[in-house]
């Protein structure tokens, strides 16, 4: 197997550290050790992850620490919001730890967050990245009520490998929640990615998509596993690039509005371009 090369910018990463230091603020790209931190950077984008670094779950594939998590810090909806402003962004990406010991799973939270980046920021469209939060709609409503333009949440993998891979989550619920924001917030684009490499099949991947689908899912991912470290879920192999095509293929045969699939693509990796592609498809179908 041939390992996949990932090249980084320093320089883009110190400065962009800098400022989440600056503003007491985590980013997943630094946090999940994301090989396209460099050029996000560099472009000045990141996926900011909320409600602390320590996570309540402990998935295989993640290199996020699981841990006693923090308190909320309240002037984190604030402080993010002015991150946005400082580097100018346009499409924000917003993600979090797993939450379970919150009632909510972390929802109003999220909620405060959107809002408080809409308010500061009225341009920025924005795109958060959820938990199950357990499947409860009370938790999802919150989030759906605080209207961002995208809600994403990962499989992650297929239906027969979540013992192995994902064991405190359910697949099921999570096709659930996909469905329940389309049924609830139709105008919400909704998306999930999942990891390949981990031993699952050509057409177990497909019918993860197939699964998506019939949830009215929007935006479908596919990226290539990377173990990282010998504690986590054994990589069984690279998906060759003509595979990763194939799949995009067959994405858009199924009928997802957009579809990104390669060996480095991650759930927000390009979020931005899957949005105003989005967006332009509509303009054409009108």
């Amino acid at each position: 197997m041939e390992k996949i090369k990932v090249a980084y910018n320093q320089k883009s990463v110190d400065q962009m550290a800098a400022i989440m230091a600056q503003l007491n603020l985590n980013t997943v790209c630094r946090e999940a050790n994301c090989p396209n931190m460099g050029e996000c950077y560099k472009k000045k984008t990141a996926t900011f992850m909320i409600m602390g670094s320590q996570c309540t779950r402990n998935c295989r594939f993640c290199n996020v620490i699981n841990g006693r998590p923090q308190n909320l810090d309240p002037n984190e909806p604030e402080n993010l919001a002015q991150a946005v402003e400082k580097l100018n962004l346009s499409h924000v990406v917003v993600t979090s730890v797993t939450r379970d010991d919150l009632p909510d799973g972390g929802a109003a939270h999220f909620a405060k967050v959107i809002e408080a980046i809409k308010r500061r920021n009225p341009d920025v469209t924005v795109e958060v990245l959820i938990p199950d939060m357990k499947g409860d709609p009370a938790s999802l409503d919150m989030v759906i009520a605080a209207k961002p333009e995208v809600i994403n949440h990962n499989i992650e993998t297929v239906a027969d490998l979540y013992e192995q891979v994902r064991p405190e989550a359910d697949y099921r619920r999570s096709l659930d929640v996909l469905a329940y924001v389309k049924r609830t917030a139709p105008d919400i684009l909704t998306k999930t990615g999942i990891m390949v490499g981990l031993g699952e099949t050509y057409q177990q991947v497909l019918q993860v998509m197939d699964d998506a689908r019939d949830c009215g899912c929007d935006i479908f991912t596919v990226g290539q596993y990377l173990q990282p470290s010998e504690a986590h879920v054994s990589l069984k192999e690279y998906i060759s690039q003509e595979t990763f095509d194939a799949y995009e293929k067959a994405g858009y045969e199924k009928g997802f509005r957009y579809v990104a699939s390669g060996p480095l693509v991650r759930s927000s990796y390009r979020a931005q371009e899957a949005l105003v592609n989005e967006k332009e498809s509509a303009l054409h179908r009108k």
